[in-house]
C-alpha cells in the first residue's frame, strides 16, 4: 500500500514493520534525503527499506524518533566550534529523550550511525560518554556489564603504556 500524501514517505524496518514518516523528518537522515533524491517523484508510492534500523528504535520512547524529532536540524559550518564537539553537555530535552535502557541507547546510536543522522549520533554518543566519565576501569566494566578478562599484570602493563591518557 502506497502512501498517497507526498508530505510523508513509507519506511519499512528491518523487522518488517511498515512506518509512515513526514518527509521532512525522515530527511533529517542523510542517507534516506539522497535515497529520495534518487527515487525523484516515485519517491511517493514506494516504500523505502532501512534493513539495519529495527522498528524498536524509530519508535523509541513512544514514537518520537519517527513522529517528533529530537534532534536539531543540522548545524552549518560556521555555527560548528570545536567547543561544542569536545563538549558533552547535553541540552535537557535531548537527555530526557535518551533516558532509556542501554540496550534502546546503543539501538539508537546504531541507527542513527547508519541514517546518517548526526546531530542524533553526537547526542546518544555524549550519552554514554557521561555514563564513563569519571569512573573507573571496574565502575565502567559494572556499567556496561563487561567481563574483565585480562590477569592482574596484562592490566598492569596497560596501565603503564596508557599513563599518558590518565586524568591529571
Amino acid at each position: 500500500m502506497a502512501s498517497s500524501d507526498a508530505t510523508t514517505i513509507r519506511l519499512q524496518s528491518n523487522d518488517n514493520h511498515v512506518m509512515d514518516v513526514d518527509k521532512a523528518v525522515a530527511e533529517r537522515s542523510l542517507l534516506i534525503k539522497n535515497m529520495l533524491e534518487d527515487l525523484g517523484d516515485a519517491a511517493a508510492s514506494e516504500t523505502i527499506p532501512i534493513p539495519n534500523v529495527s522498528y524498536r528504535a524509530c519508535t523509541a520512547q513512544g514514537h518520537r524518533m519517527v513522529r517528533t524529532p529530537p534532534w536539531r536540524p543540522p548545524a552549518t559550518n560556521e555555527e560548528e566550534s570545536d567547543t561544542r564537539k569536545r563538549t558533552t553537555e547535553i541540552e535537557e530535552w535531548d537527555q530526557k529523550f535518551m533516558q532509556v535502557d542501554q540496550e534502546m541507547l546503543f539501538e539508537i546510536i546504531l541507527a542513527s550511525n547508519y541514517l546518517d543522522i548526526k546531530p542524533l549520533l553526537d547526542v546518544g554518543c555524549k550519552t554514554v560518554a557521561n555514563m564513563i566519565k569519571g569512573k573507573s576501569p571496574e565502575e565502567i566494566r559494572k556499567t556496561f556489564n563487561i567481563t574483565n578478562d585480562f590477569t592482574p599484570e596484562e592490566e598492569e602493563q596497560i596501565r603503564r603504556e596508557n599513563e599518558w591518557a590518565e586524568d591529571r
